[in-house]
Protein backbone atom coordinates (compact mmCIF):
# COMPACT_ATOMS: atom_id res chain seq x y z
CA UNK A 1 0.00 0.00 0.00
CA UNK A 2 1.32 3.25 -0.80
CA UNK A 3 1.74 5.97 1.23
CA UNK A 4 -0.59 8.52 -0.54
CA UNK A 5 -2.00 11.30 1.46
CA UNK A 6 -4.72 13.79 -0.34
CA UNK A 7 -4.23 16.94 2.32
CA UNK A 8 -7.62 18.73 2.92
CA UNK A 9 -7.68 22.39 4.13
CA UNK A 10 -3.99 22.55 4.04
CA UNK A 11 -3.31 25.86 5.27
CA UNK A 12 0.47 26.51 5.38
CA UNK A 13 1.12 22.49 5.49
CA UNK A 14 1.19 21.29 8.57
CA UNK A 15 0.02 17.84 8.61
CA UNK A 16 2.62 17.75 5.37
CA UNK A 17 5.09 19.39 7.73
CA UNK A 18 4.43 16.61 10.81
CA UNK A 19 4.03 13.43 8.68
CA UNK A 20 7.65 14.70 6.60
CA UNK A 21 9.82 16.04 9.53
CA UNK A 22 9.94 19.48 7.18
CA UNK A 23 12.63 21.38 7.99
CA UNK A 24 14.25 25.06 6.29
CA UNK A 25 17.32 25.89 5.48
CA UNK A 26 18.67 29.05 4.05
CA UNK A 27 15.29 29.24 3.08
CA UNK A 28 15.51 25.83 1.46
CA UNK A 29 12.56 22.88 2.40
CA UNK A 30 14.33 19.59 3.32
CA UNK A 31 11.31 17.14 3.68
CA UNK A 32 11.56 13.78 4.08
CA UNK A 33 9.89 11.39 1.17
CA UNK A 34 8.09 9.31 4.10
CA UNK A 35 4.47 10.11 2.51
CA UNK A 36 3.70 11.74 -1.15
CA UNK A 37 0.97 14.38 -0.55
CA UNK A 38 -0.17 13.56 -4.23
CA UNK A 39 -3.24 16.35 -3.39
CA UNK A 40 -3.89 19.13 -1.36
CA UNK A 41 -6.66 21.74 -1.38
CA UNK A 42 -6.38 25.42 0.35
CA UNK A 43 -9.21 27.85 0.06
CA UNK A 44 -10.16 30.90 2.17
CA UNK A 45 -13.57 32.16 1.04
CA UNK A 46 -13.45 35.29 2.69
CA UNK A 47 -10.97 37.80 1.31
CA UNK A 48 -9.32 37.91 -2.74
CA UNK A 49 -5.75 37.26 -0.76
CA UNK A 50 -5.12 33.09 -0.64
CA UNK A 51 -2.05 34.18 1.81
CA UNK A 52 -1.80 30.68 3.23
CA UNK A 53 -1.86 29.01 -0.82
CA UNK A 54 0.67 30.86 -1.55
CA UNK A 55 3.07 29.60 1.48
CA UNK A 56 2.07 26.21 0.40
CA UNK A 57 3.07 27.00 -3.06
CA UNK A 58 5.81 28.89 -2.42
CA UNK A 59 7.35 26.09 0.27
CA UNK A 60 6.07 22.82 -1.78
CA UNK A 61 6.53 24.23 -5.11
CA UNK A 62 3.83 24.75 -7.58
CA UNK A 63 1.73 21.85 -8.92
CA UNK A 64 -1.25 21.16 -10.67
CA UNK A 65 -2.35 18.83 -8.06
CA UNK A 66 -2.30 21.76 -5.16
CA UNK A 67 -6.09 23.24 -5.72
CA UNK A 68 -6.63 26.66 -4.53
CA UNK A 69 -10.32 26.11 -5.50
CA UNK A 70 -13.44 25.88 -3.23
CA UNK A 71 -13.32 22.49 -1.99
CA UNK A 72 -17.30 22.50 -2.70
CA UNK A 73 -16.79 23.01 -6.84
CA UNK A 74 -14.23 20.66 -6.91
CA UNK A 75 -15.48 17.28 -8.34
CA UNK A 76 -14.04 14.45 -6.33
CA UNK A 77 -14.06 12.33 -8.91
CA UNK A 78 -10.70 14.21 -10.01
CA UNK A 79 -9.03 13.75 -6.71
CA UNK A 80 -6.24 10.99 -6.99
CA UNK A 81 -6.60 7.68 -5.52
CA UNK A 82 -4.53 8.00 -2.00
CA UNK A 83 -4.32 5.91 0.57
CA UNK A 84 -4.90 8.54 3.86
CA UNK A 85 -6.81 11.88 3.42
CA UNK A 86 -6.18 14.66 6.18
CA UNK A 87 -7.38 18.00 7.09
CA UNK A 88 -8.14 20.27 9.90
CA UNK A 89 -11.54 21.70 9.00
CA UNK A 90 -13.82 24.31 10.31
CA UNK A 91 -16.25 23.13 13.40
CA UNK A 92 -19.68 24.01 12.06
CA UNK A 93 -23.89 22.98 12.28
CA UNK A 94 -23.52 19.75 10.64
CA UNK A 95 -27.56 19.36 10.42
CA UNK A 96 -29.41 17.92 7.67
CA UNK A 97 -32.33 17.84 6.57
CA UNK A 98 -35.03 15.83 3.59
CA UNK A 99 -34.37 16.97 -0.01
CA UNK A 100 -37.35 18.94 -0.37
CA UNK A 101 -36.66 17.78 -4.34
CA UNK A 102 -36.37 14.31 -3.34
CA UNK A 103 -38.15 12.50 -0.67
CA UNK A 104 -35.34 10.23 -0.44
CA UNK A 105 -32.21 12.84 -0.51
CA UNK A 106 -30.68 14.09 2.25
CA UNK A 107 -29.03 17.37 2.32
CA UNK A 108 -27.05 19.51 4.20
CA UNK A 109 -26.65 23.32 4.97
CA UNK A 110 -24.48 24.60 1.93
CA UNK A 111 -20.64 25.19 2.52
CA UNK A 112 -20.59 22.80 5.62
CA UNK A 113 -17.37 21.67 4.58
CA UNK A 114 -17.76 18.30 6.62
CA UNK A 115 -19.94 17.51 3.47
CA UNK A 116 -17.25 17.53 0.97
CA UNK A 117 -15.06 15.10 3.10
CA UNK A 118 -17.68 12.87 3.32
CA UNK A 119 -18.27 12.86 -0.54
CA UNK A 120 -14.56 12.14 -0.48
CA UNK A 121 -15.18 9.28 1.57
CA UNK A 122 -18.32 7.97 -0.89
CA UNK A 123 -16.51 8.40 -4.21
CA UNK A 124 -12.74 7.52 -2.97
CA UNK A 125 -12.91 5.33 0.03
CA UNK A 126 -9.26 6.21 1.39
CA UNK A 127 -7.78 3.59 3.66
CA UNK A 128 -7.41 5.76 6.30
CA UNK A 129 -8.56 9.40 7.52
CA UNK A 130 -6.98 11.39 10.03
CA UNK A 131 -8.87 14.76 10.95
CA UNK A 132 -8.41 17.55 13.44
CA UNK A 133 -10.97 19.94 15.12
CA UNK A 134 -11.55 22.15 18.33
CA UNK A 135 -12.68 19.70 21.32
CA UNK A 136 -16.15 21.82 21.05
CA UNK A 137 -17.20 19.77 18.47
CA UNK A 138 -17.59 16.69 21.27
CA UNK A 139 -20.18 18.77 22.45
CA UNK A 140 -21.82 20.60 19.70
CA UNK A 141 -24.50 22.24 19.64
CA UNK A 142 -25.29 23.35 22.65
CA UNK A 143 -29.09 22.88 22.19
CA UNK A 144 -28.62 19.10 21.35
CA UNK A 145 -25.45 18.05 22.83
CA UNK A 146 -23.00 15.55 20.52
CA UNK A 147 -25.88 15.65 17.41
CA UNK A 148 -23.10 17.30 15.40
CA UNK A 149 -20.53 14.56 16.00
CA UNK A 150 -23.00 12.29 15.87
CA UNK A 151 -23.50 12.73 12.45
CA UNK A 152 -20.19 12.34 11.43
CA UNK A 153 -19.85 8.86 13.00
CA UNK A 154 -22.39 7.97 11.42
CA UNK A 155 -21.31 9.46 8.34
CA UNK A 156 -18.23 7.10 8.69
CA UNK A 157 -20.34 4.12 9.43
CA UNK A 158 -22.45 4.73 6.23
CA UNK A 159 -18.82 4.30 4.61
CA UNK A 160 -17.96 1.11 6.58
CA UNK A 161 -15.33 2.79 8.60
CA UNK A 162 -14.52 2.66 12.62
CA UNK A 163 -13.80 5.85 14.59
CA UNK A 164 -11.41 6.37 17.47
CA UNK A 165 -10.67 9.83 18.66
CA UNK A 166 -8.94 11.30 21.59
CA UNK A 167 -8.81 14.99 22.81
CA UNK A 168 -5.50 15.82 22.85
CA UNK A 169 -3.83 18.92 25.32
CA UNK A 170 -0.45 19.39 23.51
CA UNK A 171 1.46 21.22 26.45
CA UNK A 172 0.67 17.86 28.25
CA UNK A 173 2.67 15.65 26.22
CA UNK A 174 5.87 18.02 25.86
CA UNK A 175 4.86 20.10 23.46
CA UNK A 176 5.42 24.02 23.83
CA UNK A 177 1.25 25.08 23.89
CA UNK A 178 -1.59 24.57 25.86
CA UNK A 179 -4.19 23.49 23.17
CA UNK A 180 -6.25 21.47 23.23
CA UNK A 181 -7.94 20.02 19.95
CA UNK A 182 -9.89 16.55 19.16
CA UNK A 183 -8.05 14.52 16.95
CA UNK A 184 -9.95 11.53 14.62
CA UNK A 185 -8.58 8.60 13.14
CA UNK A 186 -11.26 6.51 11.12
CA UNK A 187 -9.95 3.12 9.17
CA UNK A 188 -12.08 1.11 6.45
CA UNK A 189 -12.95 -1.88 7.04
CA UNK A 190 -11.64 -3.40 3.75
CA UNK A 191 -8.24 -3.07 5.68
CA UNK A 192 -5.86 -5.72 8.11
CA UNK A 193 -5.70 -2.75 11.01
CA UNK A 194 -9.83 -3.15 10.67
CA UNK A 195 -9.36 -6.70 10.97
CA UNK A 196 -7.05 -6.27 14.11
CA UNK A 197 -8.46 -3.67 16.07
CA UNK A 198 -11.76 -5.87 15.83
CA UNK A 199 -10.39 -8.88 17.81
CA UNK A 200 -9.40 -6.09 20.58
CA UNK A 201 -12.66 -4.53 23.37
CA UNK A 202 -12.95 -1.15 23.36
CA UNK A 203 -11.59 -0.45 26.94
CA UNK A 204 -8.10 -2.15 25.60
CA UNK A 205 -8.13 -0.22 22.66
CA UNK A 206 -8.49 2.86 24.31
CA UNK A 207 -6.14 2.50 26.83
CA UNK A 208 -3.49 0.66 25.81
CA UNK A 209 -4.04 -0.72 21.65
CA UNK A 210 -5.14 2.58 20.05
CA UNK A 211 -3.35 4.61 17.83
CA UNK A 212 -4.02 7.19 20.41
CA UNK A 213 -2.91 5.05 23.50
CA UNK A 214 0.51 4.20 21.88
CA UNK A 215 1.71 7.45 21.04
CA UNK A 216 -0.90 9.90 23.96
CA UNK A 217 -0.23 7.35 26.85
CA UNK A 218 -3.19 7.48 29.79
CA UNK A 219 -3.56 6.41 33.05
CA UNK A 220 -5.12 3.38 33.87
CA UNK A 221 -7.83 5.08 36.10
CA UNK A 222 -11.72 4.37 35.16
CA UNK A 223 -12.93 7.95 35.43
CA UNK A 224 -16.33 7.49 33.47
CA UNK A 225 -17.71 5.76 30.75
CA UNK A 226 -21.03 5.82 28.22
CA UNK A 227 -22.12 3.75 25.53
CA UNK A 228 -24.32 4.70 22.96
CA UNK A 229 -25.84 2.71 19.47
CA UNK A 230 -25.98 5.12 16.14
CA UNK A 231 -26.75 2.29 13.24
CA UNK A 232 -29.41 1.82 11.46
CA UNK A 233 -31.74 -0.35 13.70
CA UNK A 234 -31.79 2.37 16.06
CA UNK A 235 -31.21 5.57 13.54
CA UNK A 236 -32.89 5.28 10.28
CA UNK A 237 -30.70 7.66 8.58
CA UNK A 238 -28.08 10.57 8.78
CA UNK A 239 -31.30 12.74 9.15
CA UNK A 240 -32.51 10.46 12.32
CA UNK A 241 -29.20 11.06 13.60
CA UNK A 242 -29.61 15.10 13.36
CA UNK A 243 -32.76 15.04 14.64
CA UNK A 244 -33.02 12.99 17.43
CA UNK A 245 -29.56 11.59 18.29
CA UNK A 246 -27.92 13.36 22.11
CA UNK A 247 -24.80 12.20 23.76
CA UNK A 248 -22.55 13.03 26.13
CA UNK A 249 -18.74 12.40 24.35
CA UNK A 250 -16.05 11.83 26.97
CA UNK A 251 -12.47 12.83 25.71
CA UNK A 252 -11.77 8.99 24.09
CA UNK A 253 -13.92 6.58 22.16
CA UNK A 254 -14.55 4.38 19.84
CA UNK A 255 -16.88 3.85 17.00
CA UNK A 256 -17.52 0.37 15.41
CA UNK A 257 -20.45 -1.40 13.77
CA UNK A 258 -22.51 1.85 14.95
CA UNK A 259 -21.94 1.33 18.52
CA UNK A 260 -19.83 3.81 20.57
CA UNK A 261 -18.11 3.73 23.73
CA UNK A 262 -16.60 7.13 25.53
CA UNK A 263 -13.89 7.11 28.51
CA UNK A 264 -13.13 10.35 30.45
CA UNK A 265 -9.31 9.48 30.53
CA UNK A 266 -6.72 11.27 31.89
CA UNK A 267 -3.30 11.81 30.27
CA UNK A 268 0.33 10.43 31.49
CA UNK A 269 1.92 13.78 31.57
CA UNK A 270 5.42 14.82 30.44
CA UNK A 271 7.55 15.52 33.06
CA UNK A 272 9.68 17.36 31.27
CA UNK A 273 7.49 20.48 28.84
CA UNK A 274 9.05 22.37 26.60
CA UNK A 275 7.98 25.99 27.80
CA UNK A 276 7.18 29.73 26.48
CA UNK A 277 10.50 30.61 27.79
CA UNK A 278 12.35 27.63 25.64
CA UNK A 279 10.95 28.89 22.51
CA UNK A 280 11.27 33.08 22.77
CA UNK A 281 14.08 34.42 20.89
CA UNK A 282 17.65 35.02 22.73
CA UNK A 283 18.97 37.96 20.56
CA UNK A 284 17.53 41.71 20.68
CA UNK A 285 14.15 41.94 18.00
CA UNK A 286 13.07 44.55 16.57
CA UNK A 287 11.56 47.82 19.12
CA UNK A 288 7.90 47.59 17.57
CA UNK A 289 7.20 44.34 19.57
CA UNK A 290 8.08 46.18 22.86
CA UNK A 291 4.95 47.64 24.83
CA UNK A 292 4.85 51.75 24.74
CA UNK A 293 4.49 53.42 28.23
CA UNK A 294 1.43 54.87 27.19
CA UNK A 295 -0.66 51.66 26.79
CA UNK A 296 0.77 49.49 29.84
CA UNK A 297 -2.39 50.72 31.20
CA UNK A 298 -4.71 49.34 28.78
CA UNK A 299 -3.07 45.83 28.73
CA UNK A 300 -2.65 45.84 32.36
CA UNK A 301 -6.87 46.38 32.17
CA UNK A 302 -7.06 43.66 29.37
CA UNK A 303 -5.59 40.97 31.33
CA UNK A 304 -6.80 41.86 34.37
CA UNK A 305 -10.05 40.30 36.22
CA UNK A 306 -13.25 42.62 35.88
CA UNK A 307 -16.78 42.81 36.65
CA UNK A 308 -18.84 44.44 34.16
CA UNK A 309 -22.78 45.28 34.01
CA UNK A 310 -24.04 44.59 30.42
CA UNK A 311 -27.58 43.83 28.95
CA UNK A 312 -29.00 41.11 26.74
CA UNK A 313 -30.74 41.99 23.58
CA UNK A 314 -34.21 41.91 25.62
CA UNK A 315 -32.72 44.29 27.85
CA UNK A 316 -32.39 42.29 30.62
CA UNK A 317 -29.09 42.90 32.45
CA UNK A 318 -26.39 40.40 33.40
CA UNK A 319 -22.39 40.51 35.32
CA UNK A 320 -19.54 39.35 32.86
CA UNK A 321 -17.23 38.26 34.40
CA UNK A 322 -13.38 37.49 34.14
CA UNK A 323 -10.43 36.47 35.60
CA UNK A 324 -6.77 37.62 36.14
CA UNK A 325 -4.34 36.35 33.67
CA UNK A 326 -0.49 36.40 34.31
CA UNK A 327 0.96 39.51 32.94
CA UNK A 328 3.54 39.02 31.49
CA UNK A 329 3.30 35.48 30.53
CA UNK A 330 5.04 33.03 32.91
CA UNK A 331 8.09 31.80 30.84
CA UNK A 332 8.28 28.31 32.96
CA UNK A 333 5.10 27.10 31.27
CA UNK A 334 4.39 26.15 27.67
CA UNK A 335 2.33 29.05 25.56
CA UNK A 336 -1.27 29.62 26.68
CA UNK A 337 -3.50 28.60 23.50
CA UNK A 338 -2.55 31.20 20.38
CA UNK A 339 -5.54 32.58 18.88
CA UNK A 340 -5.61 34.52 14.99
CA UNK A 341 -5.60 37.94 16.93
CA UNK A 342 -2.08 36.71 18.42
CA UNK A 343 0.12 39.84 18.59
CA UNK A 344 -2.67 42.55 18.45
CA UNK A 345 -3.79 44.61 21.69
CA UNK A 346 -6.09 42.03 23.14
CA UNK A 347 -6.99 39.92 26.21
CA UNK A 348 -5.54 36.60 24.68
CA UNK A 349 -2.32 37.74 23.27
CA UNK A 350 0.85 37.03 24.70
CA UNK A 351 3.90 39.73 26.24
CA UNK A 352 6.96 38.27 27.63
CA UNK A 353 9.53 39.43 28.96
CA UNK A 354 12.53 40.19 26.13
CA UNK A 355 15.64 38.17 26.99
CA UNK A 356 17.54 40.24 25.80
CA UNK A 357 16.57 43.79 27.42
CA UNK A 358 14.23 42.65 30.00
CA UNK A 359 11.52 44.52 28.69
CA UNK A 360 8.06 43.09 27.59
CA UNK A 361 6.56 42.68 24.25
CA UNK A 362 4.48 40.99 21.90
CA UNK A 363 5.60 37.55 20.31
CA UNK A 364 7.43 37.99 17.05
CA UNK A 365 6.27 36.10 14.16
CA UNK A 366 9.25 32.92 14.39
CA UNK A 367 8.11 32.85 18.50
CA UNK A 368 4.57 32.34 16.80
CA UNK A 369 5.45 29.54 14.50
CA UNK A 370 7.44 27.88 16.91
CA UNK A 371 4.68 27.90 19.54
CA UNK A 372 2.70 25.46 16.49
CA UNK A 373 6.26 23.80 16.15
CA UNK A 374 6.85 25.01 12.37
CA UNK A 375 10.13 25.86 10.96
CA UNK A 376 11.62 29.30 12.00
CA UNK A 377 10.37 32.10 9.17
CA UNK A 378 8.00 29.26 7.58
CA UNK A 379 5.37 32.01 6.86
CA UNK A 380 7.99 34.92 6.15
CA UNK A 381 7.30 34.11 2.11
CA UNK A 382 7.55 36.40 -0.99
CA UNK A 383 3.86 36.83 -1.72
CA UNK A 384 2.82 40.20 -0.81
CA UNK A 385 -0.45 38.46 0.72
CA UNK A 386 1.43 37.49 3.58
CA UNK A 387 1.72 40.57 5.39
CA UNK A 388 3.46 40.35 9.23
CA UNK A 389 -0.57 40.30 10.20
CA UNK A 390 -1.29 37.06 8.26
CA UNK A 391 1.59 35.42 9.64
CA UNK A 392 0.36 35.33 13.00
CA UNK A 393 -3.23 34.61 11.58
CA UNK A 394 -1.94 31.93 9.76
CA UNK A 395 -0.18 30.41 13.13
CA UNK A 396 -3.49 31.05 15.10
CA UNK A 397 -5.23 28.79 12.36
CA UNK A 398 -2.67 25.93 12.36
CA UNK A 399 -1.99 22.74 14.03
CA UNK A 400 0.79 21.68 16.69
CA UNK A 401 3.13 19.68 14.10
CA UNK A 402 4.42 17.88 17.05
CA UNK A 403 1.24 16.08 17.50
CA UNK A 404 0.93 14.91 13.81
CA UNK A 405 4.53 14.01 13.27
CA UNK A 406 3.65 11.76 15.89
CA UNK A 407 0.67 10.01 14.66
CA UNK A 408 2.27 10.00 11.16
CA UNK A 409 4.88 7.82 12.17
CA UNK A 410 2.35 5.82 13.36
CA UNK A 411 0.59 5.67 11.24
CA UNK A 412 3.35 5.15 8.94
CA UNK A 413 3.72 1.66 10.52
CA UNK A 414 0.27 0.55 10.32
CA UNK A 415 0.31 1.14 6.28
CA UNK A 416 3.87 -0.99 6.23
CA UNK A 417 1.80 -3.76 7.57
CA UNK A 418 -0.91 -3.92 5.39
CA UNK A 419 1.46 -5.30 2.74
Amino acid sequence: MDKTVVELFAGVGGFRCGFNNVKLEDNKVIEEDNWDFIWANQWEPSTKSQAAFDCYVERFGKSENHVNEDICKVDKNIIPDHTLLVGGFPCQDYSVARSLSNEKGIEGKKGVLWWEIAEILEVKNPPFVLLENVDRLLRSPSSQRGRDFGVMLRTFLNNDYAVEWRVINAAEYCFPQKRRRVFIFAYHKSTKYYEKMSKISDEHLIYNEGIFAKNFPIKDSKLDFGSSKIYQDVFKDVVDVSDNFEFHFFNSGVMRNGLISTYKTEPVECSDSVTLGDIIEDDEVDSKYFLLDEKLEKWKYLKGSKRIERKKPNGETYCFAEGNLSFPDKLDVPARTMLTSESTTNRSSHVVEDKFSGNLRTLTPIEAERIQMFPDNWTNIESKAMTERRRYFMMGNALVVGIVKRLGEAISEIVDNEL
